[in-house]
């Protein structure tokens, strides 16, 4: 019997089927991440209500995890999906292998040698991070040799270049951290890490993709991208670092402010309602919802300090940034990505809208934490357990598809 034309007479197996694209292997190592970062906190969170599970880190636990949230979930998958996206937006051969499974080895290797560092000496922890940055430079340097070849190239890809070399002087301001164990150092590799790196990426990615996506879904949609959102964005982000590393709280909604009000016009400008003709879609505008949502946070924050000195809000209008927002878009286009590259369908099924739904779950509880003190230590810990909660049946969904083959039979 003649085999079918679809079928290849010599089926891709193992490693070659997970190093076929880029996205299979970062994803991987990040759907991992996203429940081992959380593991090694609630380990934490525990061991503050029961000292007798408690587990000495390293370093100052806010500071472990502030480096394993920023610089140890979503990078993987940034990379992993801009690696597949440039090339496509800027029509050049593709990325080699040799490129992205170099730079996968250092970042995970480099991860790995993370949890041993903070569960030993400092040292190790700062090899780990030399670790990291080696493969975000190999990252880096392999975008960047698309972008300058590209014969067609935006301003998406030129602003995307300088938030991810950002992120790099993130890991570097974190070595130095370890090294002088300077609090400034600290914040500095906090402050890039989010607010120069992971704001400005997804809301790039957000800006150029959310609308294109609308436009392949709905009937009669006007794809629009405002030219001055992402440069009033970066402007914003950047000033709100600067605030933050100067002292000045109280004067951060000069920054939150326009943010607020450009990511809510965003959401209105993209037809938010409508996107609940399709789940998969509507879950890439949810999640963009919480960045106005927690910018709008953000400005009361800092008026609150300016005008009463007080700050009732803590860390919630962090925690709806990071939960709600950067969480939320890396689930719904990890889950699009995903699909759409394993020749799956582009629908969202119960258990990914779930997931979703989750992470809404999970940072409502966490700002709640927030404003209700007495019981903050309690919700603190069920905000973490909730994630792993969420994120444990959303990666046992998507891990396999990194290792299989295409479900159409292509190749990819």
């Amino acid at each position: 019997m003649p085999l079918l034309a679809s079928t290849p007479l010599n089926p891709p197996r193992g490693w070659q089927v997970f190093t076929a694209a880029p996205h299979r292997m970062l994803f991987l190592a990040g759907v991992a991440q996203t429940l081992l970062v959380m593991l090694v906190w609630l380990v934490e969170l525990a061991g503050r209500l029961w000292p007798g599970l408690a587990v000495p880190l390293s370093i100052a636990p806010v500071h472990a995890h502030s480096f394993l949230m920023l610089f140890g979930i979503f990078p993987y998958f940034i990379f992993g999906f801009l690696f597949t996206v440039y090339p496509r937006w800027m029509g050049s051969a593709p990325i080699p292998r040799r490129a992205y499974a170099t730079a996968f080895a250092l970042l995970v290797a480099g991860q790995l040698l993370t949890y041993l560092g903070l569960y030993t000496l400092r040292g190790v922890l700062g090899l780990a991070a030399l670790l990291m940055l080696a493969g975000w430079g190999v990252a880096l340097a392999s975008l960047y040799h698309v972008y300058a070849g590209a014969r067609t190239r935006g301003s998406h890809e030129r602003l995307l270049n300088i938030a991810l070399a950002a992120g790099a002087l993130g890991i570097i301001a974190f070595v130095g951290a370890l090294v002088t164990d300077s609090p400034l150092w600290f914040r500095a590799a906090r402050e890039l890490g989010l607010w120069l790196f992971l704001v400005p990426t997804l809301f790039l990615v957000s800006h150029r993709m959310i609308p294109f996506f609308s436009q392949s879904v709905l009937v009669d949609y006007l794809m629009r991208r405002p030219d001055w959102a992402p440069p009033l964005m970066l402007v914003a982000t950047t000033a709100h670092a600067a605030f933050e590393l100067s002292g000045l709280p109280q004067w951060r909604w000069l920054a939150d402010v326009p943010l607020a009000a450009a990511a809510l016009h965003l959401s209105w400008l993209w037809q938010f309602r409508r996107s609940f003709h399709a789940r998969l879609l509507a879950m890439l505008h949810i999640a963009f919802l919480w960045l106005g949502i927690a910018m709008a946070l953000y400005s009361a924050q800092s008026l609150l300090l300016l005008v009463t000195g007080a700050d009732p809000l803590g860390r919630a209008p962090l925690h709806a940034l990071g939960i709600g927002f950067i969480s939320g878009m890396v689930v719904a286009m990890a889950s699009r990505v995903t699909l759409g590259h394993s020749g799956h369908a582009l629908l969202a099924d119960q258990l990914t809208w779930l997931a979703l739904f989750g992470v809404n779950v999970t940072a409502v509880t966490r700002v709640t934490a927030e404003l209700l003190p007495h019981a903050y230590a309690w919700l603190n810990l069920l905000a973490a357990a909730a994630w792993l909660v969420v994120f444990t049946p959303w990666a046992l969904r998507y891990a396999p598809l990194y290792l299989r083959p295409r479900a159409d039979g292509e190749s990819g």
